[in-house]
């Protein structure tokens, strides 16, 4: 029951940004009086249809998507006079102005922002819980052999700026990296004990396709979600809901941290420090060695869900989430512009399944989360639509500038040619991405279901010290 309603509120979500970016071009259109032959949320056949005010209503079967047939926006409804479905005379439809199919045209864009503010302000007000890798740069892990631990980068160091880039915490430091220009980066640590320096790393490529610092992951907290019976830690009295703080005298700074400490004890005693409510509490515990994972193991499953902090609650204004937003695909898309970062960029990038797994994630989370995640892809569905290539808003805006000032429309067979090799760009890409997440994201987890394996997947921070 619970999983259908996450279902729901996602496609929920999803409809909405669909529904207010056509809503903007429906209603701009209609005020300048054009005809709207359909308004269409979803694609495909419709499931449900009405006609009012001249225009068709519909809800397509296929809920992703949608549409409003402006027929005066198409130079061929217009230059060739085409009939209507079902009518044996032709339909000729008045002339608009080019500046008014421009605003027709931007108006869905400014539909998807309007929206987003107010997505914004709701996370603003209600405030939005981030993890601890949202507030700061700090590195929770250290992989043994790597480059980084070979340069004497410790936990706690902290990344400040990576080629000569200011970064405040890790999804800017993850998005510097993926979209550098060269593979050599220097980053700029603030040491844990104080001082500052430089070091030089190459970056590695990730097994979804992301280049990534090799060896480097950032803090997150070790909260209880189960303990295995007859291990050390059922021994040492730890249970469901505790958050383990120091182990052997060290502070843990991530789970991975604390494995490679579990690794080190190898089987002798050592004390661990954890909170239990508002009470700190001590105890020894002693690790024992797992045959199948060729491990040492205290005996503890992680809840990955308690990594954000929803007592401390942070209130990011609209507009500096809506900058953010778009700060972070303006970035994306200039590094695939780049022919240097083209190549990385395009490995970055997600099709509608890791979307709508973002989506699935945040909803399970927390639905503010969901809201503030909704905001991001509106404003993304804003700008994308934005850019001057023919099927998207911006194309139209381009031939409406065109025929300002040439004085006449572009001839009708040359905006076809080009609408329809971008409309087959566009399946031929969707298409792709589509494989390509099925295959990264989907395909692993059916395998680990079909072989009955029921742990998550795991990562390169281990989940089961």
């Amino acid at each position: 029951m619970l999983s259908l309603l996450y279902i729901l509120a996602m496609l929920l979500l999803f409809s909405a940004s669909i529904f207010v970016h056509e809503l903007g071009h429906f209603l701009v259109a209609r005020a300048f009086g054009m005809v709207a032959d359909v308004f269409s949320i979803g694609m495909g056949p419709a499931l449900w249809k009405r006609k009012a005010f001249g225009t068709t209503l519909q809800i397509g079967w296929f809920p992703f998507g949608g549409y409003v047939a402006l027929p005066q926006m198409d130079p061929n409804a217009i230059l060739e006079a085409k009939a209507e479905k079902g009518e044996g005379e032709p339909r000729v439809l008045p002339r608009v102005a080019p500046w008014k199919k421009i605003l027709v045209a931007v108006a869905g864009a400014a539909g998807n922002v309007a929206f987003a503010f107010l997505l914004a302000t709701v996370v603003w007000i209600a405030g939005k819980p981030s993890s601890i890798q949202e507030r700061n740069g700090v590195i929770g892990y250290v992989a043994t052999n790597s480059p980084a631990l070979a340069l004497g980068v410790v936990v706690g160091d902290e990344i400040i700026a990576i080629n000569g880039q200011p970064v405040g915490n890790w999804q800017q430091i993850f998005e510097k990296t993926a979209l550098a220009p060269s593979h050599d980066l220097v980053l700029r640590l603030r040491a844990r004990g104080g001082g500052e320096r430089e070091i030089a790393l190459t970056t590695e490529k990730s097994s979804v396709g992301v280049w990534t610092l090799p060896g480097l992951e950032g803090m997150d907290p070790c909260h209880v979600a189960s303990v295995y019976p007859d291990s050390g830690a059922e021994a040492a009295g730890l249970l469901a809901g505790d958050q383990i703080l120091r182990f052997d005298g060290q502070e843990i700074y991530s789970r991975a941290h604390l494995s490679q400490m579990v690794e080190a004890a190898a089987g002798r005693p050592a004390a661990i420090e954890f909170r239990r409510g508002d009470e700190l509490l001590s105890a020894s515990v002693e690790s024992r060695y797992d045959e199948a994972l060729g491990r040492h193991l205290i005996g503890v499953q992680f809840n990955t869900i308690a990594d954000l902090d929803y007592t401390s609650l942070s209130h990011p204004t609209p507009w500096a989430q809506v900058r953010s937003h778009a700060s972070g695909i303006f970035s994306f898309l200039r590094a695939l512009a780049t022919p240097s970062t083209s190549g990385a960029a395009a490995d970055a990038v997600g099709g509608p399944i890791l979307i709508l797994l973002m989506l699935w994630l945040m909803i399970k989370s927390s639905f503010i989360l969901a809201i503030w995640f909704t905001g991001f892809l509106n404003v993304n569905l804003a700008i994308i639509n934005l850019l001057p290539v023919p099927v998207l808003d911006g194309g139209h805006v381009v031939m409406n500038l065109w025929e300002m000032v040439a004085r006449r429309p572009a001839h009708p067979k040359l905006v076809n040619a080009l609408a329809n090799f971008f409309a087959m760009l566009f399946i031929v890409l969707f298409l792709g991405l589509t494989f390509r997440d099925s295959v990264r994201h989907l395909v692993p987890s059916v395998k680990q279901w079909i072989s009955g394996d029921r742990s998550p997947v795991p990562s390169a921070a281990p989940s089961k010290p």
